[in-house]
């Protein structure tokens, strides 16, 4: 069985690092109301080796520590940590291994993204934010039992119909989302839940208006190659 010590130091650092960087990023799901007791995860990938990390299945979000966190390999095979993985680190496994531009993967039960989940609607385009981070509606995927890898086949299948879009409301389940690193996935996860809730809102003064195709793709391109520092 493989372990960390096979690895080179170049690999043992960047662990290290994610370590600290995954365990840090946990605390923003409960700042931003995004899960309760131990539900939801974040997980990163590694440059440096095919392995990620990933919360401990079970733990309570206060006790989470960089030490706590535990490492995987692409398969989800424990390659280092004295805990259990989290119940889903074969979906994120399998989405790591079949979106190579993926870094960062996370899984929440927000209330307003979920309840959308609930009734197998996805968050439809009506808010120039959601043209900006999902270039679109936020879709729903299948409806996939926990424990195996058929959750991340359902993002993966999703997301491939939806290009450029970071978030997918597995159905009956909550809101998976992907990034270039774990906290982009935490920024999509948190945006998914605030435009679920506005969304939601809306509805209940009167019908929201769609965006357009051409202004949505408009807002997308600002947004991703003008908007912020470059």
């Amino acid at each position: 069985m493989t372990s960390l010590a096979d690895f080179p130091d170049e690999v043992r650092v960047e662990v290290g690092l994610v370590r600290e960087h995954v365990a840090a990023l946990h605390a923003q799901l409960i700042k931003w109301g995004l899960v309760v007791w131990t539900a939801g995860n974040v997980s990163q990938r590694l440059h440096s080796a095919d392995l990620l990390v990933i919360k401990p299945s079970g733990v309570r979000y206060e006790q989470l520590t960089p030490e706590s966190m535990v490492v995987t390999d692409l398969e989800g095979h424990v390659v280092d940590g004295s805990a259990a993985p989290s119940s889903d680190v074969f979906s994120h496994a399998y989405i790591y291994r079949h979106m190579p531009e993926v870094f960062g993967v996370v899984h929440t039960h927000s209330t307003f993204a979920t309840a959308f989940a609930a009734v197998g609607r996805s968050i439809p385009c009506v808010l120039t934010m959601m043209g900006d981070e999902f270039g679109g509606p936020v879709p729903v995927g299948p409806f996939a039992l926990i424990g195996s890898d058929q959750i991340g086949r359902g993002v993966v299948e999703t997301l491939a119909e939806h290009p450029g879009c970071p978030a997918v409301l597995m159905r009956n389940h909550g809101p998976f989302t992907v990034g270039a690193d774990a906290e982009a996935a935490v920024k999509a996860a948190a945006m998914t839940e605030e435009v679920a809730r506005t969304v939601w809102a809306a509805e209940q003064i009167g019908t929201p208006v769609p965006l357009s195709d051409e202004d949505v793709a408009s807002l997308n391109d600002r947004y991703q190659h003008v908007y912020g520092q470059r």
